[in-house]
């Protein structure tokens, strides 16, 4: 089927075109969003601007990050892209040093800046199109994660308790939405909880005037028992803690009356209604063939208790799930083993059963996965720099590009798109929003970008840009290069 011909490659000299066609809606938004202004009035590490402002930096870099770059070198992919610079009224475009120079201008000051710059003009999307997706209640979702690094000069980086050398950042996103609200770099040696009070109490204040209400969820290095009576006037939380003795003997001591059986939701549902048959597990051949120990859970029991931990001044409700784990070494059957994993939540037996409890712990796992495309999707979580402050910018800006994703699919249309959209993996997104060849015609008072190709989802393209030419955001501002 795959034959060839003489073939002859010619430069078009009359046609300017660029990979990127679906970069100038994102940039647009932005702009309309009023993060340029906000950007240009509160952060100074400029002296003098000429040519470029600290938009002109933030956004050059998170554009660079959004067309898939994973190096401070990939900018200039932008600025060598004369139709793509057309397209984003600029004139120039940072380059790769300039970029660098800048990020090693910031200090923990200028960072928290720039994070409260972004973090004002999500109302207006959250009172707006990302209402529905808000819902009535909130879900913060905070956690820590590792970002190796294999130099030897970069500032600030530590050993981490896995013997992996780099930083430790801290991330509290939104569940409902998928955004990045606060990421914050610490040195690789930091434990997760270090200073994440301070910042869930940030992330609360940020969002709880746009919901009935807040819950805050986070794995058991997050039990921040001190902080609990506050948090408990002001939102709600399922925390895991710790398996320790005093909740241990606890749960161990209830009668078998208080156990139920724990029975988890399907991950999905079939469209036919028909469920297939499930293949040979060649894994499990492999463990028994070879006498591995193989440990298998039978099932799964749940129940509940009270308990006021030390540092607070009122009980608590606890949920505990027992698992009965069988285990094997081959075909030779040993002694059950059973584990407790405890719950701390504000939640009450009448609007939540212990069941859905933990279900609402275990979705906040899908954070995992936002870390994850930070990480391996755009290189958000990376470290190109030289000390902490400077790779923390890196991490933040780049971060922004899939903040940025977020915002875009809240402008469509439909609502299962929104959500499609949100859920996206950054590298589909970048493939069939992106990365859209499209010709740039700059005339005396518009800017025409025609579209030269078919993606499939260029349909939902238009109905993003549609609501984002139309919609009012508020102030409308110009555009962020000179």
């Amino acid at each position: 089927m795959l034959t060839s011909g003489k073939i002859s490659y010619e430069i078009g000299g009359n046609v300017e075109a660029t990979p990127f066609g679906g970069l100038f809606a994102m940039h647009r938004l932005v702009t309309r969003l009023g993060l340029v202004t906000a950007i240009d009035a509160n952060l100074e590490l400029l002296k003098i601007h000429l040519p470029y402002h600290e938009s002109d930096h933030v956004l050059t870099l998170a554009y660079s990050v959004l067309c898939g770059g994973t190096r401070l070198e990939d900018v200039d992919r932008l600025r060598n892209d004369v139709p793509l610079m057309n397209g984003l009224g600029a004139r120039l475009l940072p380059d790769p040093t300039t970029t660098g120079d800048f990020l090693r201008r910031f200090a923990e000051a200028d960072l928290l800046t720039l994070m409260d710059a972004i973090n004002s003009v999500r109302p207006k999307l959250w009172a707006g199109r990302g209402a529905d997706l808000l819902g009535k209640v909130v879900f913060l979702d905070v956690d820590g994660t590792i970002v190796p690094t294999g130099g030897e000069l970069k500032q600030g980086m530590d050993i981490s308790y896995k013997g992996i050398w780099g930083y430790a950042p801290l991330l509290v996103t939104l569940a409902n939405t998928r955004e990045v609200l606060y990421l914050v770099n610490r040195p690789g040696n930091a434990p997760s909880h270090l200073d994440a009070a301070d910042w869930i109490d940030k992330a609360i204040a940020l969002v709880a005037p746009h919901a009935e209400r807040v819950c805050v969820r986070g794995d058991t290095d997050f039990a921040l028992t001190a902080h609990f009576d506050r948090w408990a006037q002001q939102v709600d939380f399922v925390l895991g803690t710790d398996n320790i003795a005093a909740l241990r003997t606890r749960a161990e001591a209830l009668p078998e009356t208080a156990w139920t059986r724990l029975h988890r939701p399907a991950p999905y549902q079939s469209r036919t209604g028909q469920t297939r048959a499930r293949r040979h597990n060649r894994k499990q051949e492999v463990v028994t063939e070879r006498g591995y120990l193989n440990l298998r859970l039978n099932y799964e029991d749940v129940a509940e208790f009270t308990y006021r931990p030390g540092k607070c001044q009122r009980a608590y409700r606890v949920v505990v799930v027992r698992k009965n784990i069988s285990r094997m070494k081959g075909e030779q059957a040993l002694i059950d083993e059973v584990r407790y994993f405890f719950y701390f939540t504000t939640y009450t037996a009448d609007t939540h059963t212990p069941s859905q409890v933990v279900e609402l712990a275990n979705d906040r796992c899908d954070q995992e996965n936002i870390v994850g495309q930070l990480k391996s999707g755009l290189g958000a979580l990376h470290a190109p720099v030289d000390d902490l402050h400077s790779n923390w910018a890196y991490m933040l800006i780049a971060a922004l590009a899939w903040n940025i994703k977020s915002w875009h699919a809240m402008m469509m249309h439909r609502t299962q798109d929104r959500a499609a959209f949100i859920r996206m993996e950054f590298k589909r997104l970048l493939e069939t929003v992106i990365r859209i060849p499209a010709m740039v015609i700059v005339r005396a008072r518009t800017i025409v970008v025609r579209l030269i190709a078919y993606t499939v989802n260029v349909d939902r393209f238009f109905s993003a840009w549609a609501t984002t030419e139309r919609i009012r955001f508020g102030r409308t501002t110009a555009s962020g290069f000179g």
